[in-house]
């Protein structure tokens, strides 16, 4: 990183605000230790779906953010997911069964709890239409694709490999898994993203992988770059184990 900047890179939520907002205290607490000139927040995409607190994710995100701090907020699939749901009534029929029943659940929908009707589909659409607040909309619709600082490209899955960072898709960086995971290419950068959840975070010399499954583990995890370190913050009492570059 370049001298006076400190990143904090969040990875995925997925509906826990209660773990998101005990994360936001341990970074506040961490950056009032050491002050920097200036702090980053980058949060690497999926705030909703999956844990039961989406709507509550995106009013810290959209009203009670950090202050002193600049933010970042990248685009996951399950934010693409909802954004494909608002226009089509059909998608719900796929983002119900990965996560989008607790995101309409988190904003009072039960239409579609019991049903795959395609009329309740529309039903709750509309629901959620009347229902959304405009600030969420807003962010939903303005979220970032990728971004880059110092040494690092910050995308939600990753890139592929032999494509240039700078001419990475929206697609890719979205929803790649398995060519990028088990690439060893050195991509120009390291690429810190979440997408895949493990229980370790996972440090590659390519790659540093920080989705630690928060809505099944309890873990939320923040990865701090300052100069040529990196640490983590974490939810929990205890930090999970961290897989080595290998």
């Amino acid at each position: 990183m370049p001298e006076g900047l400190r990143i904090y890179a969040v990875g995925d939520i997925h509906g826990r605000d209660d773990l998101l907002a005990e994360l936001h205290d341990r970074i506040a607490a961490d950056a009032a230790r050491v002050p920097s000139a200036t702090n980053i927040l980058i949060y690497l995409g999926d705030y909703i779906d999956r844990g039961l607190q989406s709507k509550q994710v995106l009013d810290r995100l959209t009203g009670n953010r950090l202050a002193g701090f600049e933010h970042v907020f990248l685009k996951g699939n399950h934010e693409l997911a909802m954004l494909q749901f608002l226009g089509d009534a059909a998608f719900g029929k796929t983002w119900k069964y990965y996560g989008g029943l607790e995101t309409l659940h988190s904003y009072g929908i039960q239409e579609l709890t019991r049903t795959d009707d395609p009329a309740a589909f529309e039903r709750a659409r509309e629901h959620l239409l009347d229902l959304l607040p405009e600030a969420h909309r807003y962010f939903l619709e303005t979220l970032e694709i990728s971004r880059e600082f110092g040494g690092y490209f910050f995308a939600h899955a990753g890139v592929r490999p032999g494509i240039a960072l700078h001419r990475q898709i929206e697609e890719d960086l979205l929803w790649i898994r398995e060519e990028f995971l088990q690439s060893a290419a050195l991509f120009g950068k390291i690429v810190v993203h979440g997408h895949t959840p493990n229980e370790e975070v996972v440090i590659r010399p390519n790659r540093i992988g920080i989705d630690t499954g928060a809505y099944m583990t309890g873990v939320l995890t923040a990865l701090v770059l300052e100069g040529q370190g990196r640490r983590f913050i974490q939810t929990g009492e205890a930090m999970l184990p961290i897989a080595a570059a290998g």
